[in-house]
């Protein structure tokens, strides 16, 4: 293991979230399902304030969309090493990636459920 002896400045640390939005632009330039979740959390985020939901039911929205993307980078994270340590087609790397997709498919479906208790009892309601 490398020792790193480059002395801690809050700069550094500053600096070290480029990184992190480059994966964030690269995850939203390069994979058309992260903008499908883009675009149901603006979804979420505009029903909440139309339907002015409490302040739990933000922690849930918020809390939801969260976990996606999360799933969502990880899910992208795990292809780009699978494609990388076997670029020909490989039963084994087929089910890692499909695991990791199914972590995408869990975690939307949980938010598309718990969006569901949250809207559609708001949506009834207007009928």
């Amino acid at each position: 293991m490398s020792s790193n002896n480059k002395k801690f400045t809050f700069a550094r640390r500053i600096g070290s979230f480029k990184y992190a939005i480059e994966g964030l632009l690269h995850l939203i330039r390069q994979e058309p399902n992260a903008r499908i979740h883009i675009i149901a959390a603006i979804v979420a985020i505009m029903c909440g304030w139309y339907f002015d939901i409490d302040k739990s039911e933000w922690l849930a929205v918020i809390l939801c969309i969260g976990i996606v993307f999360t799933t969502e980078i990880i899910n992208t994270a795990v292809e780009h090493i699978c494609d990388y340590i076997s670029p020909a087609y490989h039963h084994k790397i087929k089910i890692i990636k499909d695991l990791a997709a199914a972590a995408v498919l869990i975690s939307a479906l949980m938010s598309a459920v718990i969006a569901g208790c949250i809207f559609v009892p708001k949506l009834l309601t207007m009928l």
